[in-house]
């Protein structure tokens, strides 16, 4: 069966959708290319939204590239079409992150159509979640979202989570005390009248500041003083998750990335919120205690609170026009 060639209007609406993911700091650090005498959309990295303090290695971006990959073949196999990847396909151009051919018809009986309806649903919340317990059955089912994507996913025990909140707490005295990162975070965060730019953590996106409770939310405000926000109780025994990789290589976080989205996207199907944690693995000195000694996850990219209460709100995103060129 063949399928006519794609059109620029459902390229753009492809595109649109991809970059409805997260990544650190909302810096969106992507860029598409539709090869149409191929069917062909390229994802790049986009050097000039990295982040060299916190991320100096681009394992961030590569998740963040790796999230909107996710998204660009959820919304394709909606749209008609089969997504068939190559990642990190030319050697010669590293900022070349996959290859994403649209040619073919979606093949009937996919799970990837099914997420479709959680992409416009899915937001970061960075408000109180309740204590009511993720269901056995729901981890299972996002520890296999994971898997499906060649990561892995665990849900700590009690302690780990403690020695985790430990961490994050390291994290943010150390990150304080640094201007270069505090300097960073302030470039990504949009206080005031520059909430109407395209990018970026709004500050009504920020959250309350947390009175009490140990849940790791990061406080984006940090010195400045945006419209209060509120202060208010997080969870004491937040409900944390490891997202990891046998191996540390970009492919691997290319691949953390599409399964992070995954996993978001089934998550919001069960009607939980989720928002990310990486202060403590931001810090290679940090890094590598976060893993669980025993567990069989060699790198550790990311740490999801999970649970149930408000849904965050939207965050902007660049228009098309800005990240999407034809050639």
């Amino acid at each position: 069966m063949s399928v006519p060639a794609l059109d620029t209007t459902t390229v753009a609406a492809l595109v649109k959708d991809a970059t409805t993911a997260p990544s650190m700091h909302n810096a969106q650090p992507w860029r598409f290319r539709f090869l149409r005498d191929l069917g062909t959309v390229e994802m790049y990295a986009d050097p000039e939204r990295a982040m060299p303090h916190a991320d100096p290695a681009g394992r961030a971006l590569h998740i963040g590239c790796g999230a909107a990959l996710f998204t660009l073949r959820v919304a394709a196999v909606h749209a008609g079409r089969e997504p068939h990847i190559r990642l990190l396909p030319d050697p010669d151009r590293p900022q070349l992150l996959a290859a994403v051919d649209l040619s073919a018809p979606a093949v009937p009986g996919g799970s990837l159509a099914e997420l479709y309806p959680a992409i416009a649903r899915r937001h970061t919340s960075r408000y109180p979640f309740a204590d009511t317990p993720v269901p056995t059955s729901v981890r299972d089912d996002l520890c296999e979202a994971a898997r499906l994507e060649g990561a892995e996913m665990s849900f700590p025990g009690p302690w780990h989570v403690q020695f985790l909140l430990d961490l994050v707490e390291d994290a943010e005295g150390l990150d304080v005390m640094d201007p270069d990162r505090v300097a960073e975070v302030e470039q990504w965060t949009r206080i005031g009248a520059e909430t109407a730019t395209a990018d970026g953590v709004p500050e009504y996106a920020f959250g309350p500041r947390r009175r009490g409770g140990r849940a790791p939310v990061r406080d984006f405000a940090g010195r400045r003083h945006p419209a209060d926000l509120g202060t208010t109780d997080f969870e004491e025994k937040p409900q944390l998750a490891l997202l990891g990789t046998q191996t540390d290589r970009p492919a691997d976080w290319l691949r953390a990335g599409q399964a992070l989205q995954r996993v978001l996207l089934r998550a919001t199907g069960h009607e939980l919120v989720a928002s990310l944690t990486t202060q403590a693995l931001e810090r290679r000195d940090l890094r590598w205690a976060a893993r669980e000694p025993l567990s069989e996850m060699a790198y550790v990219h990311l740490t999801l609170r999970l649970g149930y209460g408000p849904v965050g709100p939207t965050s902007p995103r660049r228009p098309v026009r800005d990240v999407l060129d034809f050639v």
